[in-house]
């Protein structure tokens, strides 16, 4: 097991590490998958919060797009129509999710989470092939290390986040990499692996950036001293092979970097105060093995990753044939990722000059790699370590887990974690006494067994939540048997299911939707959906609290019932299949209408009463009211209405500290959730004389509402108006439509697409700028009189990314042929 040692092992061989860095964590997954019952080894699945409800849907749209050659530029089976270059370059840049396209379709989910077993092993590998080529040893203790690297806690926190796994892979390649351009002057594969990890996933690439720069500095201190010019070269060397990964993956880094200015994410506000989360003696307590991870909003970093690192980073302080100055280096920049997952700055700046939404300290994987790294340079020595430092850094780790069993407050801390941990460690402690005793082949392989265990012990506590597969699928033949009888389609539309599973229910099953959930989501669409009382939140917008005249305006044409409803004035039943419902909105706007030039600055659409935005749309066409006041009665914390005709009512909350809501209905009870955020609750249709009360989900809150019957004969007025002059499609498809309006009078061609300056537009052949109406989307102006229209999408930065990454892999080439042909000389 020591660095040097030439004597092979009978039980383990000093070759073994990396393929023990691999394949122990793989079957510590696969194992924990069949005892979740995790398909195919039973009915659940490894889904969990943004997987269920971004990843597996926008997986599903990429293989779609791949399999029926669709456009990788632009989708409008998500959210009203997005850059799907932006949304890939976010989600899906990974080269390895091509390999979708080999997939059956029923089985993206079980492709995904293979994918994330397989990159888990795949991590450890790399930690471990960089221990070795970093400190020229050949041990198989390496892929002990790259166990814990593979299983650590931000592993158990974040597996599920898919795109964020390549960077992980890639981290340990890309410093070595940065150390072979420091110590050998050759920075070529520190500029291709950090290229493909920008490639890959550029928002963890950006903490992957900053800390290069960090280890940079590093390296140059821990180099002996030479002159000027040798630290000059190095400077310039990093600028620019630094300058040329980045510009290898400019083809996705531009087209998101052009959408981010239109997210929530796009205001960059540095915090003004400086503020402290936590101490750090309660974030050391976090490499307590078994501790409930963090993924919501509170900071506390997953830093686990064994708790022997208690032991060995005593070790690697008090070991003399380890200098000063890399204790020094290394302890620096651990005590400055202590410092970053603390302090409020630190913590902005490591995001990519923003705080998290949920899922604190992404960046905490490299500190992960940092201390397993120094804990493997105490490893490396420990033959020469005296037994009374073991005995010493036992009893220090052993205080440590008391102090912290009475000192930490933290909900995540059960108290059985603190006599576990002082059994593993004592368990580690006895393996290096036995190590030492020259018995190295049974220490080797109880140590194997050990790491194993803790690793698969804490992944099995901590992580690998399930959600139920059948109830995730169930639907989705049958709404792809509706969803197939309306295509080809003669125009546009869009199709919503009223019993959503997630926001992106467009881009699982393939459909053209309204609603979003992504972190590419359009800021001024949100404000809009708000406004108009639609459910919608920071990343998010949905039809939820969605009126017909909404659905009319968007171009919801139809929608997709798990229950049967009559037929209404404004919906018609088309046909089912197995339990799924499919009706039409008889009253739908085309995806194009020409409304009168002042229109949209004269509506009063930024009131705080989404019903009063609605029915002030109406007074500027001079039609009735679709939202007709209903009179309430105070019923004590809440209230009570009848319906005084047969029609379908919405309620909208005034009262904003209210955020669930229970209303007593003749069907039976029905709760509202996140009603705080202003949108209209579907009480559905009511029968005469049907008496509704609404109760607060908070005690101590008064419910002030105002009900509304929403009025057919007004909706048929509005569609009257708005549909005199509309845009018939000759054709559409992802990037380009084509079709004709006729005017009556001049006015502005209103397009239900979001605004996008992608989106080049020609009239009759003629270029025509496209301007922003409700703040929200694309309209353009036309004159009086038939015209041909025409819309190509591009999206914003592709053609100067393209034309970056070429270059900057042209480049690249001459210079390594420059190289090869200038063996002998230090250069680039």
């Amino acid at each position: 097991m020591e660095p040097n040692s030439r004597k092979r092992s009978t039980l383990i061989r000093p070759g073994d590490g990396l393929v023990i860095a691999f394949f122990v964590p793989v079957v510590i997954m696969i194992i924990i998958f069949i005892q979740r019952g995790i398909f195919p080894f039973g009915e659940e699945s490894f889904l969990r919060t943004d997987m269920y409800h971004q990843y597996a849907p926008f997986f599903s749209e990429f293989q779609h797009k791949l399999r029926t050659g669709g456009s990788l530029l632009y989708s409008w089976d998500v959210g009203m129509g997005v850059n799907f270059a932006a949304l890939y370059a976010y989600y899906l840049a990974s080269p390895l999710n091509w390999l979708v396209i080999l997939c059956p379709k029923a089985y993206i989910i079980e492709f995904m989470t293979g994918m994330i077993v397989v990159k888990i092993g795949l991590s450890g590998l790399s930690f471990a092939w960089y221990l070795r080529k970093h400190c020229h040893t050949e041990t198989a203790a390496v892929g002990y290390f790259g166990i814990f690297y593979a299983l650590s806690g931000y592993m158990a926190a974040y597996s599920w986040n898919i795109m964020w796994l390549d960077c992980i892979i890639l981290f340990p390649l890309i410093v070595l990499g940065l150390e072979r351009l420091v110590k050998d002057e050759n920075g070529f594969f520190y500029c291709i692996t950090l290229g493909l990890s920008i490639l890959s996933n550029y928002y963890i690439s950006i903490m992957t950036c900053l800390f290069m720069v960090l280890y940079f500095i590093a390296l140059l201190m821990l180099e002996k001293p030479g002159p000027i010019k040798k630290y000059v070269m190095a400077c310039v060397r990093f600028g620019l092979f630094s300058l040329i990964a980045g510009g290898l993956a400019a083809l996705v880094l531009l087209p998101e970097v052009a959408v981010l200015k239109s997210t929530a994410s796009g205001n960059m506000n540095f915090p003004k105060t400086l503020t402290s989360y936590f101490p750090i003696f309660d974030m050391l307590a976090r490499h307590i093995g078994n501790v409930e991870t963090e993924t919501g909003l509170d900071h506390w970093p997953n830093i686990y990753c064994g708790v022997a690192v208690f032991l060995f980073f005593l070790l690697y302080l008090a070991c003399k044939k380890i200098s000063a100055k890399e204790k020094t280096v290394y302890c620096g920049l651990l005590l400055l990722f202590f410092a970053s997952f603390s302090v409020n700055a630190l913590n902005f700046i490591w995001h990519g000059l923003h705080y998290p939404n949920s899922l604190p300290c992404r960046q905490s994987f490299i500190y992960i790699f940092l201390m397993l790294f120094v804990c493997f340079r105490a490893f490396q020595y420990l033959r020469d370590i005296p037994r009374r430092h073991v005995a010493a850094a036992f009893w220090g780790s052993v205080c440590f887990v008391i102090l912290a069993e009475k000192l930490v407050e933290q909900e995540h801390f059960h108290f059985a974690v603190y006599y576990v941990a002082i059994l593993f460690l004592a368990a580690y402690t006895g393996l290096i006494y036995l190590y030492k005793k020259r018995r190295r082949e049974l220490a080797a392989f109880l140590a194997l067994a050990l790491v194993a265990v803790e690793a698969a012990v804490n992944t099995t506590v901590t992580s690998v939540t399930t959600t139920s597969r059948e109830a995730y699928t169930r639907d989705n033949k049958e709404v792809q048997a509706l969803m197939e009888k309306l295509e080809p389609a003669e125009d546009f539309y869009r199709v919503e299911k009223k019993t959503r599973k997630t926001k992106n229910d467009g881009a699982w099953m393939n459909f053209p939707s309204v609603s979003l959930f992504s972190s590419t989501a359009n800021a001024d669409l949100t404000k809009f959906f708000k406004r108009m009382g639609c459910e919608a939140s920071t990343n998010a917008y949905s039809i939820t609290g969605s009126t017909p005249l909404v659905d009319s305006l968007l171009s919801v044409r139809y929608a997709l019932y798990s229950e049967y409803i009559p037929n209404t004035d404004l919906v018609n039943y088309i046909q089912e299949s197995g339990g799924t419902y499919l009706y039409e909105n008889l009253y739908t706007l085309p995806l194009g209408f020409v409304l009168p030039y002042d229109l949209a600055d004269n509506w009063q659409y930024q009131m705080e009463n989404p019903a009063e935005v609605q029915n002030d749309l109406c007074l500027l066409l001079g039609t009735d009211d679709v939202l007709v006041p209903v009179e309430t009665e105070v019923s004590g914390s809440g209230c009570t209405f009848t319906a005084d005709m047969a029609g379908e009512y919405y309620v909208y909350i005034q009262n904003k500290k209210v955020k669930n809501v229970k209303a007593s209905l003749p069907s039976g009870e029905k709760n509202f959730s996140n009603v705080d955020r202003g949108y209209l609750l579907e009480m559905g249709n009511l029968s005469e004389g049907s008496r509704i009360t609404l109760t607060p989900g908070e005690s101590g809150e008064t419910l002030t509402a105002a009900v509304y019957r929403f009025s057919p004969r007004a909706m048929i007025q509005v569609y009257d108006r708005l549909s005199q002059s509309p845009l018939h499609l000759d054709s559409w498809r992802d990037t380009k439509l084509t079709g004709t309006v006729t005017a009556a009078e001049s006015g502005t061609l209103f397009l239900s697409i979001p605004y996008d300056e992608g989106w080049t537009i020609t009239i009759d052949g003629q270029p025509a700028e496209g301007e922003k109406i409700l703040e929200a989307f694309l309209s353009v102006p036309v004159e009086a009189g038939t015209h041909e229209i025409s819309l190509i999408y591009m999206p914003g930065g592709l053609i100067p990314g393209v034309v970056i990454s070429g270059a900057s892999a042209a480049v690249l080439v001459l210079l390594w042929i420059v190289k090869r042909r200038r063996p002998s000389q230090a250069g680039v």
